[in-house]
């Protein structure tokens, strides 16, 4: 097998002194952060609230807030790798290079599958979303439907697939912010109903209504909303002056999440009472629709339905990179490395998309519990993907010390930061053990890693 810096770095630079297509650096600053912003704002936070709500009531702000700086910890930890080696292939490479073997193929392998069930997950909600307007169509129509748009975008240029989603985050952002500002207008207005008022977040057996266990076991639910910041990552070997873009992107995104979740979150929950959100829609659209705005209703529901499709956008295009980066390291088939003259991996973005089309049969078997489901599943890949990111730069950091070697971008606390994350992220996945829902995917997660090294050692075989 290829040394993992080799490798990487052919898919860039090598491979183009030999005339071969190549991954194209063809993303700036704004796509990159508009990027992240995209592939984290999405379901998580309109539909998957709901359940995070009911478990920790008002308190579930404060649950945002703890889960964003745990997610910030871990993407300043990924960013000082990224700045010091912009490849393809992300932390999965990092794994490889400062762990190991297969640290690097464990990393890549479940970060693709994670995206694939996001992608799954992103598609089911487009399908209960458009069941606003049209509830006698099944969810599995819109999700076979969306998935053919979404892909024939990716398939023509990194370019074309960078505008798309540049404009399909904007377009969640404005409207947010749009949101927030209808809401508090609402809110102080005296236009937003009976129910509406700040007491709202105490009213109902004060802010930490469930108690602390009800917090924390909301964390389980809130990770889901911060899936997809490590597309920072990714966009890496496409980016123009990665030394720069991406630590702007680092530094912005998260803050900018937060002040979306959180502002957003304090409007909804001051305008109606969280005793009333339900699990099974998205809970802006409910409240705006109960308070007889349905014109806005309708609009911050297509915005949704916006976010939804920008989500599996950003995972269409992870995906792809992601399988080729392990494809050039040794861990996938090489067909794989196949690029396009457009600079698209045309084999790994085809692959990827035949695995994530199973939605359609998900959705058509299971209409009613998909989403629960495949949300689960993503939480738990998840949660391994952070703690191989917060791993591999304890030996990143420690490998750049043996080199005598400075960063350039370094990340905060460490290395106490990064036994912080690992400590919460590791807390997260027994909360789950606790939980009938999540469940299932915490017990699947060792089965899913045993798989995998099996895999490793089966395939390394062959190879030798």
């Amino acid at each position: 097998m290829k040394n993992a810096s080799t490798a990487s770095g052919a898919s860039v630079s090598d491979a183009a002194s030999k005339n071969e297509p190549t991954l194209q650096r063809g993303l700036q600053n704004r796509h990159i952060q508009l990027i992240a912003l995209g592939g984290t704002i999405g379901t998580g936070l309109f539909l998957g609230i709901g359940p995070a709500i009911q478990m920790a009531g008002p308190a579930v702000l404060l649950g945002y807030g703890v889960a964003g700086i745990i997610a910030f910890l871990i993407m300043r930890q990924l960013g000082e790798m990224v700045v010091e080696e912009p490849v393809s292939g992300s932390f999965a490479h990092f794994a490889w290079k400062y762990w190991g073997p297969f640290a690097g193929f464990l990393s890549g392998w479940n970060y693709w599958v994670m995206f694939v069930l996001v992608g799954m997950a992103e598609l089911t909600a487009a399908g209960i979303y458009m069941q606003y307007w049209l509830p006698d169509v099944p969810t599995w129509i819109w999700a076979a439907a969306f998935f053919i748009i979404i892909n024939a975008v990716n398939l023509v240029n990194v370019r074309l697939y960078g505008e798309t989603e540049f404009w399909f985050a904007l377009i969640k952002v404005l409207a947010i912010i749009g949101m927030i500002g209808f809401g508090l207008w609402l809110l102080f207005s005296g236009h937003g109903g009976e129910h509406a008022s700040i007491d709202n977040l105490w009213r109902y057996n004060g802010f930490f209504a469930t108690g602390w266990h009800g917090l924390l076991l909301s964390l389980a639910v809130i990770m889901f909303s911060f899936g997809g910041l490590e597309l920072i990552g990714i966009t890496a070997a496409e980016a123009r002056d990665p030394q720069k873009s991406i630590p702007k992107a680092v530094n912005q995104v998260v803050y900018r999440i937060l002040l979306f979740y959180i502002g957003s979150l304090v409007v909804l929950l001051a305008l109606y009472p969280w005793v009333e959100v339900k699990s099974n829609s998205s809970p802006f659209v409910m409240i705006f629709h109960n308070l007889d705005s349905n014109v806005v209703a309708s609009a911050l529901n297509f915005v949704i339905l916006v976010a939804s499709l920008s989500v599996y956008n950003s995972g269409v295009y992870s995906n792809s990179r992601m399988l080729f980066g392990l494809s050039v390291q040794g861990n996938a088939p090489k067909f794989l490395t196949r690029v396009s003259h457009r600079g698209v991996p045309v084999n790994s973005l085809m692959l990827s998309g035949a695995i994530t089309s199973l939605v359609v049969l998900i959705n058509y078997l299971l209409p009613q519990k998909a989403f629960s489901l495949l949300m689960a599943l993503v939480v738990a890949t998840l949660l391994l993907n952070w703690i191989m990111i917060c791993l591999a730069h304890l030996r990143f950091r420690a490998a750049m010390r043996r080199k005598g070697r400075e960063t350039q971008f370094k990340a905060l606390l460490y290395p106490a930061g990064n036994y912080l994350c690992i400590a919460f992220l590791a807390l997260i996945l027994v909360l789950m053990c606790t939980m009938d829902d999540m469940r299932l995917s915490a017990i699947l997660l060792p089965v899913w890693i045993v798989f995998l090294f099996i895999a490793f050692k089966v395939l390394r075989r062959k190879a030798h």
